[in-house]
């Protein structure tokens, strides 16, 4: 029997070097590229195996403006079979909670067996969205997965812990949450690419996913952002050629200078 997996995957900038809207506190896109999230590649490389190993329908699920077509392409290139870009505004200005109802409503019309998400995004850093969408859809979840495998009746899965890998058995569904790090993504093909362009991104609006309204974007969304800024840029620093005695004299008079001590 062929397995039916789920990756959600989220377009982001592709710099560190970040515009602020001043007033908004978002992010301003015009003008930087975009890519798919790299923790987000992973988990469709760890699909993408799955699909060879088992036998697959890998489904890659996004929420976003129109131009993420262009990163939902990308996948199909790479392998997936299916695209679907969440795209309405109604979705606007959604916190990871209307974000991962969003997802989970989406989730929910489908037919799965696996959901694989990246750990995290790299533009918002917050690991939260499929945690959450787990807790949604009523699964067990593993985060910073490293490896899995499938087993009879579900996954063998090892996750990577501060100072240990840990090894689990899941027993049917669930969702894993992937390191980038531990699944190099392949590349596209030339066939996958013209592949990818005769294919159809389904475009869902707010009307098509199973969540009520009032849970989706900025209504739907408990947290809002105080202020946003960019990492400032430390002033570089001095170099001083001296003796170790000299040394510790300058490093005492920097501290006092600074009332530290």
């Amino acid at each position: 029997m062929t397995m039916n997996i789920i990756v959600c995957a989220k377009q982001v900038p592709d710099t560190t070097e970040i515009k602020i809207d001043p007033v908004k506190g978002t992010l301003i896109r015009d003008g930087v590229p975009s890519i798919m999230n790299p923790d987000d590649k992973g988990g469709l490389e760890l699909a993408l195996r799955f699909k060879e190993q088992y036998g697959a329908t890998v489904t890659v699920v996004s929420m976003g403006p129109p131009q993420a077509d262009k990163m939902l392409r990308e996948a199909l290139a790479m392998g997936a079979d299916r695209a679907i870009l969440l795209s309405d505004r109604r979705f606007a200005g959604a916190d990871t909670i209307a974000t991962s109802y969003a997802l989970a409503g989406c989730i929910k019309t489908l037919d799965y067996d696996l959901i694989i998400a990246g750990r995290q995004a790299i533009d918002g850093d917050t690991a939260q969205v499929a945690p959450e969408m787990a807790e949604h859809l009523g699964l067990p979840q593993v985060s910073y997965v490293i490896d899995a495998e499938k087993t009879a009746t579900g996954f063998i899965v090892k996750k990577e812990n501060e100072d240990s890998v840990q090894t689990l058995e899941v027993d049917g569904k669930c969702v894993l949450t992937v390191l980038a790090s531990a699944f190099k993504a392949r590349y596209m093909s030339v066939e996958g690419i013209i592949e990818a362009y005769n294919k159809e991104v389904e475009v869902w609006s707010a009307d098509r996913i199973d969540v009520e309204e009032e849970k989706l974007g900025l209504k739907g969304s408990p947290t809002k952002v105080f202020k946003s800024f960019p990492k400032a840029l430390k002033a570089p620093g001095e170099v001083h050629e001296v003796s170790e005695e000299e040394a510790v004299e300058l490093i005492v008079a920097r501290l006092k200078e600074k009332h530290i001590i």
